[in-house]
């Protein structure tokens, strides 16, 4: 069978028989890929721990028919060991793995964005420096805009129109129309977050950590209760099917 190698982070796995697990990775250049780790379970299997979520992996696989084998495994970075013994961490780290799962949605299709935000996510998740929701709000914008649902936080989503030169900024939110309107293109049912809350997304989106350090708890709060729905939506209605589990566990 014809071997290739590539870098991988393990999003989750499953059992298959009585010793092997079906590992799905995300990988650099082949996308999101299922392979089987024969032996995995067995304590003797040479892969030890090097097979669980949040694990950055070098890995040898053989194409297979339906399924590639795992051949080689080597440990890059034990993103666990930071994230696993925390629960803010390991919540918001459990989601953004489910995120990765859901928006690579086609298989062995190469999306070196999506990869390289994941790691670069869970690196600076694991290193304790930044909130964890304000880690997982960033990341969860970001991916969404490299999956092409990018959300707009300064010009209205509707009209494009940007908010008059020293005027009160677009107020109006809605998940469905893309992100912030103005009040002529306000949709029913659209929410009203206050304005630093409309700026801290903004923030989050384009990574300014400076600004995103100086937000309030409550204002914290209300951004993260908006990223979650604006995932909602479209991950449950964008063919992605239902949203994500993990997101529950999120203390918001």
């Amino acid at each position: 069978m014809p071997l290739y190698r590539d870098e991988a982070i393990v999003l989750r796995t499953h059992k298959l028989g009585e010793a092997d697990r079906i590992i799905t990775l995300l990988t650099r250049h082949h996308g999101r890929v299922h392979a089987v780790a024969k032996g995995v379970r067995r304590t003797t299997s040479k892969f030890g721990s090097r097979l669980e979520p949040f694990t950055h992996v070098d890995l040898q696989l053989a194409e297979g028919r339906n399924l590639d084998t795992i051949t080689q495994a080597e440990t890059l970075t034990l993103f666990h060991s930071g994230i696993g013994l925390d629960y803010d961490r390991y919540t918001a780290g459990t989601c953004m793995l489910e995120t990765a799962d859901r928006l690579v949605a086609e298989e062995r299709e190469p999306s070196v964005q999506q990869y390289l935000l994941l790691v670069g996510g869970l690196r600076v998740l694991a290193q304790g420096e930044r909130a964890p929701r304000h880690v997982l709000d960033s990341y969860l914008l970001r991916s969404l805009s490299v999956a092409g649902y990018a959300p707009s936080f300064e010009h209205c989503a509707r009209c494009g129109v940007l908010p008059s030169p020293g005027g009160s900024p677009h107020h109006w939110f809605n998940p469905s129309m893309g992100g912030i309107l103005c009040a002529t293109c306000r949709v029913p049912g659209s929410a009203s977050p206050a304005a630093e809350t409309v700026a801290l997304l903004g923030a989050l989106l384009a990574g300014d950590w400076d600004a995103v350090a100086l937000a309030e708890d409550r204002t914290s709060r209300e951004a993260s209760g908006l990223v979650a729905a604006y995932l909602a939506w479209h991950l449950g209605v964008e063919g992605h099917g239902r949203g994500l589990r993990s997101l529950e566990y999120v203390e918001k």
